[in-house]
């Protein structure tokens, strides 16, 4: 009967002890990352005093405290990255850490002491604090026009070239062609034209003084055998 008594007497004290729950939250590098916590308040007598440490919920208090309430607002604070930006009043309790780093994984505890023997609500969760991924920009797809010159019986081609990302000044460049601009097309006629006109002319004139020379050479034969004549004679 004894025996009896005592194991009901542990299972009552068991049955009556803190409840504890967590999950997994994961954050990243340089951005806010809230922790929730919360008790439920009907009254002003309800709001009690909480703590939020580092390392698993122990039997009473909190390891490694980083900020501790007394129900109404903050009354030690480890750090200013570790905030309380929920109604207390209210029971929201929930842990905010600003700029969050890698070395904020692991995990934390929240502990609401509730009065009366094993009534404290407890929380843990465990933090995980990634680098933020880097994405490769995909490449992109340029199109080219290519169009023959005036003149020659060229249809007009498209090709299609992959290039990854480029800043400008690293963008390809085209040679200049003023003859190849609609603009300027009866200008680069006219300037042909105007060089082969200069070709011929020179051909002509070169022609011209070869003749000049052919007949006076002719002329000073006959003028020297007219003299040679007339002293002969």
């Amino acid at each position: 009967l004894l025996c009896t008594l005592c194991s009901a007497t542990a299972l009552v004290f068991l049955s009556t002890g803190p409840t504890v729950s967590g999950s997994v939250l994961k954050g990243v590098v340089g951005q806010d990352i809230t922790l929730p916590c919360s008790y439920r308040v009907k009254k002003r007598t309800d709001i009690t005093t909480m703590c939020w440490g580092r390392d698993a919920c122990p039997s009473s208090k909190c390891l490694q405290t980083i900020i501790w309430t007394d129900g109404w607002k903050v009354t030690q604070q480890s750090s200013k990255r570790y905030s309380l930006k929920g109604k207390l009043s209210e029971g929201d309790v929930s842990l905010t850490i600003a700029n969050a780093e890698e070395a904020d994984s692991g995990t934390y505890c929240c502990r609401v002491e509730i009065p009366g023997l094993f009534n404290d609500q407890l929380t843990n969760y465990r933090v995980v604090i990634e680098k933020a991924r880097i994405t490769t920009p995909s490449p992109h797809t340029y199109t080219s026009e290519q169009t023959s010159a005036p003149g020659f019986a060229s249809d007009s081609s498209f090709t299609v070239t992959t290039w990854p990302s480029v800043s400008g000044s690293e963008a390809p460049q085209t040679a200049y062609d003023p003859c190849s601009s609609t603009n300027f097309t009866s200008d680069c006629s006219d300037l042909t034209t105007d060089l082969q006109n200069v070709s011929v002319s020179a051909h002509s004139s070169q022609y011209s003084e070869n003749g000049i020379y052919v007949g006076i050479g002719i002329c000073v034969v006959l003028l020297v055998i007219l003299i040679l004549a007339v002293f002969l004679s």
